[in-house]
């Protein structure tokens, strides 16, 4: 199946997207979809996901015992009142 395609009349955004992918050893797809997709993200104010959780980390990175948690917070049931 051929791949969809997107015309662009900018000379000069065809030589960057060219001079871009042949740097960066992808396809001229793949330059133009990281492209879109970064400026996406900075027009909506969003981050994206790998640089999120980045961040995320390293503000709240703190290492929690979750078995030692629900460990302290069992109490076993009482069973059912017959």
């Amino acid at each position: 199946m051929p791949e969809p395609q997107l015309s662009v009349r900018s000379a000069r955004a065809r030589e960057l997207a060219h001079s871009l992918a042949k740097r960066e050893r992808r396809t001229i797809a793949e330059v133009v979809e990281r492209a879109l997709e970064e400026y996406s993200a900075h027009q909506t104010g969003r981050a994206p996901a790998a640089e999120f959780y980045r961040e995320l980390n390293r503000q709240f990175a703190t290492d929690v015992d979750l078995e030692q948690l629900i460990q302290a917070s069992r109490e076993p049931h009482a069973g059912a009142v017959l």
